[in-house]
């Protein structure tokens, strides 16, 4: 049924029901000349007298009686589910999904669900964690959190976090047989803990700078992870060196439990964005969600 169909069949419900041009035209908020032509022009189409008219009432005829039967309570789902997507729209309500690296997972976006979730149980949140760049229109994410040097020009950006402090860092026992690092270029002489990358299958790299000097490489080792958290624990069990995230490994610095090295070459990461499509028509669960994740500092 065409939408000039679905208008004519409301403006003839509305006639029905009220018993009143008058008042169907007042209920629908057009003239009643109008409505009086669309309801002939109905009548014309079907090649059906729908109404009967006389100077003081309008009633369905037999036959538009049936259709008023059938038509109305249609008519009237459709107004309640339209009026339900409304509410809804005003009530935050449905499931996020979102592709996000572990690190981001554990520091901004698992913080900032603990204050949202709470006043908005229609809210849910699904996350998966990956290190790969993922097109999450494929793979039917909302939205996805990286790095900012890797979101797409054509993605909407919303940052999510300062730039990412980072630490090099190995347990005493590694360092009670190995000496520390002095310079960058002596970590090729060490076994350094590497996290892969599925989406190119190589090693991440290390970024060092100093006084505008920067120096960005690949090293070698006996281990690999897809993930910093066995990066943390390798490194804890003296397996080598690991380059990670400062917040993750802080509190293991002040219990000396880790030993830190190189401090003064090492680079920030960029910030964390979260990323996706124009969305114009976005859930309120979206917008909330995204609100909530936005970073302030």
């Amino acid at each position: 049924m065409r939408r000039d169909e679905i208008a004519d069949m409301v403006a003839f419900v509305a006639v029905a029901e009220e018993g009143s041009f008058t008042r169907a035209a007042k209920k629908l908020g057009m003239s009643q000349s109008a409505l009086s032509q669309i309801v002939r022009r109905l009548e014309e189409r079907l090649e059906l007298r729908l109404l009967s008219r006389t100077t003081r009432s309008v009633a369905p005829t037999q036959v538009g009686e049936e259709l008023l039967s059938t038509m109305g309570p249609m008519l009237r789902q459709l107004e309640t589910s339209v009026a339900e997507l409304s509410e809804r729209k005003q009530k935050p309500e449905g499931t996020i999904r979102i592709t996000s690296v572990e690190h981001a997972v554990r520091r901004y976006l698992i913080p900032a669900l603990a204050k949202l979730l709470p006043d908005n149980p229609g809210v849910k949140v699904e996350i998966e964690v990956d290190y790969g760049l993922r097109d999450i229109v494929a793979s039917r994410f909302d939205a996805g959190v990286r790095l900012g040097e890797q979101v797409e020009k054509d993605m909407i950006g919303v940052r999510l976090s300062p730039p990412i402090k980072m630490a090099i860092v190995a347990s005493p026992a590694y360092f009670a047989s190995n000496p520390a690092p002095k310079h960058p270029r002596d970590l090729k002489d060490h076994r350094c803990l590497n996290l892969r990358m599925p989406t190119s299958g190589t090693f991440y790299e290390w970024r060092l700078a100093k006084q505008k000097k920067a120096v960005h490489v690949r090293l070698e080792g006996q281990a690999a992870f897809n993930s910093l958290g066995p990066i943390r624990d390798a490194a804890l069990e003296g397996l080598g060196i690991a380059n990670l995230p400062l917040d993750e490994v802080e509190d293991l610095l002040e219990k000396k439990r880790l030993v830190r090295v190189l401090e003064d070459w090492s680079e920030d990461l960029p910030p964390y964005y979260l990323y996706y499509p124009n969305r114009r028509h976005a859930s309120s669960a979206f917008r909330l969600f995204v609100e909530a994740v936005r970073y302030r500092g």
